[in-house]
């Protein structure tokens, strides 16, 4: 049974730093792209970033690009997203989504397990 497990999030102020971790377990994951997408509230779930497991190679939505780095560890089962230069257009729940294959989908319906969130707020 997959499990996807979000932490790290927070409350930050504008400007600054915060890193997420998703633990995934119940698989292996090398052949998997692993994302994070982000939900505020009276919007649509939204694609953030994702990762090819083995490969490593990234692909972010335009708005987070030069600002947030999603990276994996291999020997921690564990997925990150390194968000720098926040502000408060990023407060969201954030989630981690894992999906079988290498696909470059940022639809959330391609996405097949999911974490449980973990909120980011970033204030002015």
């Amino acid at each position: 049974q997959v499990q996807l497990v979000e932490s790290g999030g927070g409350l930050v102020q504008a400007g600054g730093s915060l890193s997420l971790s998703c633990a995934a377990s119940g698989r292996t994951f090398s052949s998997y792209t692993m994302a994070w997408f982000r939900q505020a509230p009276g919007t649509e779930r939204e694609f953030v970033a994702s990762i090819w497991w083995s490969a490593g190679r990234t692909f972010y939505v335009d708005s987070v690009k030069g600002r947030f780095s999603i990276s994996r560890d291999n020997n921690k089962n564990t997925v990150y997203l390194q968000m720098n230069s926040l502000k408060p257009e990023d407060t969201a729940v954030y989630y981690c989504a894992a999906n079988p294959g290498f696909q470059r989908y940022t639809e959330r319906t391609k996405y097949t397990y999911w974490g449980q969130g973990t909120q980011v707020t970033v204030s002015s």
